[in-house]
């Protein structure tokens, strides 16, 4: 199987229709391509097999977590070329898969010769198994309690020490907000939080609930910051049991309590104030209603709410909507993103006054790009604390994203919302952004 790496390039210019941006090395130590560019080495054929079977990203994603692809040099740049070579993006709507569209292709007659090479350099047999790190089963129906702890439970229970590796001294899992790209990912963290909390106006003495708490670094900070009395909700047992040992270290356990529980179950309202951080994203657009709906009946009169979530462009035909193949199997099974008109309009359908959208996109970028470096400075380690599939996942998924912030294919919006009173009397400033 001499010269793998030329035979592959030929295939895939043929499928694509256009010659290849990056550099290939295959199992056999052939490499072609241009010189300089990132190289995408194929370290086993049943790479291509995979492909074969579940042409697209899915098929892509199963090569890289089982370690059958990588890249060597600047991860960016050749998911930038890739993503420029497999997709195309129109103005509007989704983008769509040219390797997809190229390999049902070579059904056509015309294309059987090119076919049967492609077959021939792949090996037989059937398909490699899926790596252990993709989700294969379903739980019940989407979004009902016992599937969403599943889920929640696949992404964050992977090992608090893997997070503390990937996030930081801050553990904080959301986008932060810089002042610039010279400042640290812990000052951004920070200023995050404090950003969250001056928005929501908080004083001692009042009730926090902040849903999908995570490590429970929003509440410690309110509560030691602001003095109030706050609650967390996780669904994820790790996530609770970090979260609480860092309440009881920083002797704060008289005003701030973590539970495992579901924002439907919360029984204790009405609360001052809501902060929801990177957690609407799981919620889905069957349930999304509920949550509004829910979060507006635990707030008191006056009460504020500050959602804080990813947003998707949006499409000519909503209903075609579906999630990335790749994240729902490997990163946030049954996550869903909303355009920010969308969840605007929810928000006002369950009787919220929205009062400002923030939109700090290039903010995530920065973020990621942080927490992939903090990974990739650990690989080891970081392979040892979780698996190495797992590690290639969040690596993968983590500098995809960065990209996507950084090109508009995806944003993330704070969106404040007032329970206005009937008299109408909102509480908040005259002039916008001063917010106390």
């Amino acid at each position: 199987m001499a010269d793998a790496a030329g035979r592959i390039a030929t295939l895939a210019e043929e499928v694509l229709g256009t010659p290849l941006p990056i550099r290939v090395r295959a199992w056999d130590q052939s490499e072609t391509g241009p010189p300089g560019a990132p190289t995408l080495v194929i370290r086993r054929r049943r790479a291509l097999r995979r492909l074969l079977w579940r042409p697209g990203e899915l098929g892509l994603a199963r090569g890289w977590v089982a370690g059958d692809l990588d890249v060597e040099g600047d991860l960016y740049e050749a998911l930038d070329r890739l993503s420029g070579l497999l997709w195309e993006r129109g103005p509007v709507g989704p983008p769509r898969s040219r390797l997809r569209t190229g390999l049902q292709a070579l059904r056509d007659p015309a294309l059987r010769t090119a076919a049967r090479r492609l077959i021939a350099l792949a090996g037989p047999g059937l398909p490699p198994t899926p790596p252990r790190e993709e989700v294969r089963t379903s739980f019940g129906p989407v979004h009902s309690l016992r599937r969403d702890r599943k889920a929640i439970s696949h992404h964050y229970d992977v090992g608090n020490d893997f997070y503390e590796l990937v996030l930081g001294p801050s553990m904080v899992y959301s986008c932060a907000y810089w002042d610039g790209p010279d400042s640290t990912l812990e000052e951004a963290q920070r200023a995050k939080l404090d950003l969250v909390c001056r928005k929501l106006a908080l004083k001692p003495g009042q009730r926090l609930l902040d849903v999908g708490c995570g490590w429970g670094s929003m509440v410690l900070h309110a509560a030691r910051e602001y003095g109030v009395s706050a609650v967390g909700v996780t669904l994820s047992e790790e996530q609770a049991a970090y979260a609480r040992k860092r309440v009881a270290d920083q002797g704060l356990t008289d005003q701030v309590e973590i539970r495992v529980q579901d924002y439907r179950e919360v029984p204790d309202g009405p609360y001052d104030a809501i902060s929801s951080i990177g957690m609407a994203e799981h919620v889905g657009a069957v349930r999304y209603a509920e949550y509004t709906a829910i979060l507006h009946g635990l707030l008191r009169p006056g009460g504020r709410l500050l959602n804080h979530q990813i947003a998707r462009r949006p499409q000519p035909d909503e209903e075609a909507y579906h999630v990335d193949e790749f994240i729902d199997r490997y990163v946030f099974p049954d996550g869903e993103l909303a355009p920010v008109g969308r969840t605007v309009t929810q928000l006002e359908a369950a009787g919220f006054e929205v009062r400002d959208v923030e939109a700090i996109r290039e903010h995530y970028a920065l973020t990621l790009r942080r927490w992939v470096a903090n990974l990739e400075r650990s690989w080891a380690r970081g392979m040892r604390l979780t698996s190495p599939g797992r590690a290639r996942v969040w690596r993968l998924y983590m500098a995809a994203s960065a990209l996507s912030f950084e090109r508009n294919r995806i944003g993330v919006n704070q969106i404040l919302a007032v329970r206005t009173p009937e008299g109408g009397a909102s509480g908040l400033p005259l002039r916008a952004r001063d917010w106390r």
